[in-house]
């Protein structure tokens, strides 16, 4: 069989148009990269069209298995793109190489990696253990129908893994630095305080809200989660909108909203936040609505991290920071059914315009994988 290189096999996804929610031709690519590597390919489209945003737009996932029996190894991530937006240099779904770096929306986030992780499996022996690729086609959009279908769809057919590498771009400035074993958790929330529209000038015949609403979020912005914890830093809350929409300036408006943000550590979860905020919305008369997009998790140091940190010496000679700073991924929801570690490129450009990854990160990525992949089969 002839061996295929990252930079080969990313070109490959690259080149399919993806963006979020993704179906077809990206994962017709990935299923043509793994079922010559003997794997069984399960794909199937989860949610449906309706009128209603919050429920999310149908999308394709796949689910991939080379069984042999031992240890369960899964690697999952994710095909679909954020919009490539004006201005690239060149067209983004078309792959090209320029110097050291092959551009092209999803190099870094996250084309590259599953390209490194597909091209690692030529040389893991189909002996050394089952192995699996988790891949969705909405990570960036609502998450709602991608990896929490394929978790139920694994489930299902009783392909739980022992472990779950994430191939995440987590480097921060150069290969290697940085692997994530946790993540905050996100919620956010809407408030609303009703009052009675009226003539400026007749206050006594009108109910102003915006005060009320003031002395929510000045509660509020007064509680202090917590100091962090030794793998995490401090939960915040931010005010991220303020809307009233009176465009007359003799109008008291009939109503006023805001929009808040909570990233929070293991110390809290999300359904205890929102109750906290809610019964401080509700004493002034307001109304709150609330979504939790994820828990927060923590996956302790221990034998995956080791793996991952041992793999990365060996490869490019330094020794990544274990971290659980940054946003959200798929991770908060894999990490419910097995110990989940993230790592990946290199993440200065992802979403970016003209997204770009080293050439040879994708080759090192690749023996990384091939490495770390062998030493979870092998515990």
């Amino acid at each position: 069989m002839t061996h295929i290189s990252a930079l080969d096999y990313a070109q490959r996804l690259i080149a399919c148009e993806s963006v979020t929610p993704a179906t077809g031709g990206v994962f017709d690519v990935l299923e043509d990269m793994l079922a010559p590597l003997g794997f069984t390919v399960e794909r199937f489209i989860s949610g449906e069209n309706d009128d209603n945003p919050a429920h999310g737009a149908p999308v394709e996932n796949l689910f991939a298995i080379r069984e042999s029996g031992g240890r369960h190894f899964a690697f999952a991530g994710h095909v679909d793109v954020v919009p490539s937006g004006d201005g690239w240099a060149s067209n983004p779904f078309v792959p090209e190489i320029k110097g050291d770096f092959l551009h092209g929306r999803g190099a870094v986030d996250m084309k590259g990696s599953i390209a490194a992780f597909v091209a690692a499996l030529h040389d893991i022996p189909k002996d050394a253990g089952t192995i699996s690729m988790i891949i969705t086609g909405d990570e960036e959009g609502p998450a709602i129908h991608g990896t929490r279908a394929l978790i139920t769809h694994m489930q299902a057919r009783g392909s739980i893994p022992d472990a779950c590498l994430v191939g995440e771009p987590t480097s921060v400035n150069r290969l290697g630095d940085m692997m994530k074993i946790g993540r905050r958790g996100s919620v956010n929330m809407w408030i609303s305080v009703a009052g009675t529209q009226g003539h400026v000038a007749y206050p006594h015949l009108a109910d102003n809200p915006i005060p009320k609403l003031i002395a929510i979020l000045t509660e509020i912005e007064a509680i202090t989660l917590d100091q962090g914890t030794d793998w995490f830093q401090a939960s915040n809350i931010e005010i991220t909108d303020l809307n009233v929409g009176n465009k007359a300036t003799n109008v008291i408006p009939a109503k006023a909203e805001a929009r808040l943000s909570i990233r929070f550590n293991d110390l809290h979860n999300g359904e205890a936040l929102v109750a906290r905020v809610r019964e401080r919305v509700e004493a002034r008369g307001g109304i709150l609505t609330a979504m939790i997009s994820g828990e927060a998790f923590l996956t302790p140091p221990g034998a995956f991290s080791d793996a991952i940190s041992e793999a990365v010496e060996a490869v490019v000679g330094i020794s990544p920071e274990p971290s659980t700073t940054g946003g959200t991924s798929d991770a908060r929801f894999l990490t419910k059914i097995c110990p989940v570690v993230e790592f990946g490129l290199c993440n200065a450009t992802m979403h970016k315009l003209d997204e770009a990854a080293a050439i040879a990160d994708l080759s090192a990525l690749t023996e990384i994988y091939r490495r770390v992949a062998l030493k979870m089969l092998a515990a």
